[in-house]
C-alpha cells in the first residue's frame, strides 16, 4: 500500500508512514481506527494500552513507531520510527 506524503493523503492505518499491517492490527485493537484517530493522541498512553490488550510488555520501539505516527498526523512532517529512539529512551528513563 502506497504510503501518504500528507496527513490528509492517509485513508487506511497502513498508510500512514512506519505503519503496516502487524502494527496497524494493534491499533485497531485499542480503538484506532483511522489515520485521523491518532491526531493529538499520546503515544505512550497508545502504547501501554497496546501491552494490555497484548497482556504482555511490548517491544519498546513499538512507542517509536506510535511516536512517529502521531508526529506525522498532527503535521509534523515524516520520519523514521528509530528517529524516535532518543526521545523514547528518556520518557522511559
Amino acid at each position: 500500500m502506497k504510503k501518504a506524503i500528507k496527513p490528509r493523503d492517509a485513508v487506511r492505518l497502513e498508510q500512514v508512514p512506519n505503519i503496516g499491517p502487524s502494527i496497524a492490527a494493534d491499533l485497531r485493537r485499542i480503538g484506532v481506527r483511522t489515520p485521523g484517530d491518532l491526531r493529538g493522541k499520546d503515544p505512550l498512553l497508545l502504547y501501554r494500552k497496546s501491552n494490555k490488550a497484548a497482556g504482555r510488555r511490548q517491544d519498546p520501539c513499538l512507542l517509536d513507531v506510535f511516536m512517529a505516527a502521531v508526529d506525522f498526523m498532527d503535521g509534523k512532517g515524516s520520519a523514521p520510527w528509530h528517529a524516535f529512539t532518543a526521545k523514547r529512551k528518556a520518557l522511559l528513563s
